[in-house]
Formats: C-alpha cells, structure tokens, sequence
C-alpha cells in the first residue's frame, strides 16, 4: 500500500511539473470521511492447499457456497473513540486537479469497507470434505462449519480519473456546487477473517485481487479550500486469492457487487 502512494505521489508530481510549464495551475487535494456499503450476493469458493488438523481431527476440502449475502459492520458507536477513529468504515482520497478551466484530474480513493457473511441463511453449498462429495443446502451456523468476513476489512484501493462539472459558482471563485465523476480500477488488500469447523483466524493483509467500477456525486467547494463530497459509488470486486485458515492452510475466491454511499470532507490547495 505504501508504494502505491508513493507511485501515485511522484506521479502527480510529474503531472503537476509538466502544467506548470504551461502555466496551467491545479489543486492538489485530501478528504477523509465514511461509508456505509451493500453487497450482491455472491459464490464463495473454499479450499485449503494442504491437510489440516482442527480439534485432532484432520481435514481437506474444497467447496463452494452458492448465492450468499453479506453485510457491512459500520461500526460508527467508535467515532467518538479518537485512538480508535479508523475502526468504523471510512474513505481518504488524494487526487489532484490539472488545471481549474477543464476540470480533469487523477485521485488515489482507498475504502475501508467491511463485508460480512450473514450467519445462519440457508444457502447451497456443494464440494467435498475429506473426499466425501455432497450438494445440498446447508445452514452457515459459526460453530459448526462455517464463518467467513473481511471486516479489516474488505480494502477498495483504487486509481480514479477525475472530470468534475461546476454548476454554481460565487463570483469570487471561492465557492461552487457541481458534479464530480470517477471511473477507476484497482486491487483489494483485505484481511479476511473466517471460522471453519469451530477454528478461527483472523488473516493477515493480503492483496488478494482486482476491483473497478465508478464513483459520481455531488461536490461542494466553500472558502476557497475546504470541500465536500457526497457520492455513490459502484464497483466489481474479485478476490481471486484471499487467505482463509493461514499461509498454504486454506483459500477463497469470490466475486460480487459492492454499492457505496460515502461522505467526504477535505482541504484543497495549489501546488
């Protein structure tokens, strides 16, 4: 994660270096605010790459858990924790304007969103354990065989082209209402938190696919610097590799629809 924003920095810099030539000028700017997300439903794949021995008794597996829904966890009972204000689901966008005439630009948008496997739905699930085959529906009860969430969490991380439209502007230019759209792509960095036959671990972080989608909203600039965003945002998350019960222990692999409403406060200036 680190690098990304140092590659995305040094890349706005470069930006910004080759409009000052031109004696274009743009904002550079940083927001941070909070999310709240919903979920398609979704085919969880498990598997595990090696045996494994859960209460003395080993286990393989490799099954497949149809149409299941999931929610987030917003957590927003811990703003009011300053050491803790990073628990609840949030967003931070850093992103620069090239110029203030055509309104183009490039943004880092990185979501701390959460998803969480609702437990006990009845759902399809179909596969083997121990070389036993079956497909029937099963009930995900979290003591007896399955739960499953990314809540440090499911991790947008995202690079966004930026077209912004004014639609009311002061006549001093220190304050305007428009409309901001951001087509973008990216990879997800979850850590996946998941309890399989009574055994739980919490994973660590890993980059464990692809994601893109758009984000469109309104944008109010006031006093110059300062800026609000209130935006929907929709993206196609593939977790393609995410770790289940640790290194070479376990996997899953899912695909789903993630729709957002987030809220952005932020401070702008020139470079």
């Amino acid at each position: 994660m680190q690098k990304v924003f140092i590659s995305v920095l040094f890349f706005i810099y470069f930006i910004n270096s080759s409009f000052s030539q031109t004696k274009e000028k743009g904002n550079f700017y940083f927001g941070w605010g909070y999310n709240r997300d919903w979920y398609s439903k979704s085919d969880i794949r498990l598997q595990n790459d090696n045996p494994q021995i859960i209460n003395g008794k080993s286990y393989t597996y490799d099954f497949t858990v149809y149409d299941a829904t999931a929610k987030d966890r917003p957590d927003f009972d811990q703003i009011k924790d300053v050491v803790n204000f990073s628990v609840p689901q949030f967003s931070t966008r850093i992103g620069y304007f090239f110029n203030n005439k055509r309104d183009f630009g490039i943004e880092l948008n990185y979501d701390h969103a959460k998803y969480v496997v609702n437990d006990y739905q009845k759902v399809r699930v179909k596969g083997q354990i121990n070389g036993e085959y079956f497909d029937k529906d099963t009930i995900l009860d979290p003591q007896t065989f399955l739960h499953f969430e990314h809540t440090d969490g499911a991790n947008f991380a995202m690079v966004n082209f930026i077209k912004r439209w004014k639609l009311i502007e002061s006549k001093d230019k220190k304050n305007n209402i428009g409309l901001i759209l951001k087509p973008g792509f990216g990879f997800v960095y979850p850590r996946t938190d998941v309890t399989i036959f009574g055994n739980r671990i919490n994973n660590d972080w890993k980059v464990a696919g692809i994601i893109g989608g758009v984000e469109t909203g309104i944008r109010a600039e006031f006093l110059k610097n300062g800026f609000i965003e209130f935006t929907g945002k929709a993206a196609y998350a593939n977790y393609m590799n995410a770790i289940t019960q640790g290194k070479g222990y376990g996997k899953a692999s899912h695909k789903f629809w993630a729709f957002e409403a987030i809220l952005i406060l932020g401070y702008q200036f020139k470079l």
